[in-house]
């Protein structure tokens, strides 16, 4: 979980300087244009020229970048794009689900950047494309990625945090921001028994959100919470075997038990206005293909 954190203040730290690269017009057509492309290719030369130093690889879906370094192989890159896929168009129809959500992740330029191992993003310099307006990243490397093995794919989450930290906090600001006083921030302090500024050394008795890593602020907490919420309604969580190895952290591992614990946030992921996936991603992305049975309850 540690990195996990780390990964997310980095792009933290990423989405803190003001950008203003190009119009929302320029960027909507671009999004419109290229679709979903699973298949990766050289990083394209233009706009991107500023990830062409550290990254030689790339796919796009509906506009959401995803570059990777030259050792990561292309079977994990197509992997985190088809969870993308999955995530934005869980029916797979070949439209976003939620086109304000991606509307609001193409018009920040929302990437996700990977590399072959955990030690490959201290390698990689974001000045240059930091400088350039590009700041709404998050971090995923090829080991954690579809690792196989019955280990827990990563790829459900770090691409999530990508989607609702950059996406839907910024499309409902007053909803799904990650500050003090928003509708996810509300139900994160019910489960944490408390609002905490910084993680308490012990948890009120009751609490069902209990993340221990004190390098993972309030905004970065939000983030966390609403990945457990979501994956749990989905199934991720629910093998007897999983939910015992996250419960030093997270309690409320299946549809049932997020239902009757938290029914605030059970009511903002299954409200219509927001449509947040209703099946599980797996990592096979159909486009227009059968569409999978709804997850959950």
């Amino acid at each position: 979980m540690l990195r996990q954190a780390v990964s997310y203040c980095f792009s933290r730290a990423l989405a803190l300087t003001v950008f203003c690269l190009s119009s929302t017009l320029v960027v909507a057509q671009e999004a419109k244009k290229t679709g979903v492309e699973l298949t990766v290719s050289s990083v394209p030369a233009g706009r991107l020229d500023p990830f062409r130093k550290s990254f030689r690889k790339y796919a796009n879906v509906f506009g959401v970048h995803v570059f990777a370094t030259a050792r990561t192989p292309d079977s994990k890159v197509l992997h985190a794009a088809a969870i993308l896929a999955e995530y934005l168009d869980n029916d797979e129809d070949g439209k976003p689900d939620n086109p304000l959500v991606v509307k609001t992740l193409v018009g920040r330029d929302a990437f996700l950047m990977m590399t072959a191992t955990d030690r490959g993003l201290d390698r990689i310099d974001p000045e240059e494309w930091m400088d350039a307006g590009f700041h709404a990243g998050q971090f995923q490397h090829a080991e954690e990625t579809n690792p196989g093995r019955g280990r827990f794919d990563a790829s459900l989450e770090e691409v999530l945090h990508l989607i609702t930290q950059h996406g839907y906090g910024n499309a409902y600001p007053e909803v799904f921001g990650d500050r003090k006083g928003t509708e996810l921030a509300k139900c994160l302090d019910k489960a944490r028994g408390g609002h905490f500024t910084r993680v308490p050394r012990r948890y009120p008795r009751g609490a069902w959100f209990t993340y221990d890593d004190r390098s993972c602020d309030y905004g970065c907490q939000t983030q966390e919470y609403i990945y457990w919420a979501l994956t749990s309604l989905l199934g991720a969580q629910q093998a007897p075997e999983r939910c015992r190895d996250i419960s030093d952290e997270w309690r409320l591992c299946t549809p049932k038990a997020l239902k009757r614990g938290d029914p605030g946030i059970y009511s903002l992921l299954k409200n219509p206005k927001y449509r947040f996936p209703k099946v599980l991603p797996d990592g096979t992305y159909r486009k227009a293909g059968a569409k999978k049975k709804p997850s959950g309850s």
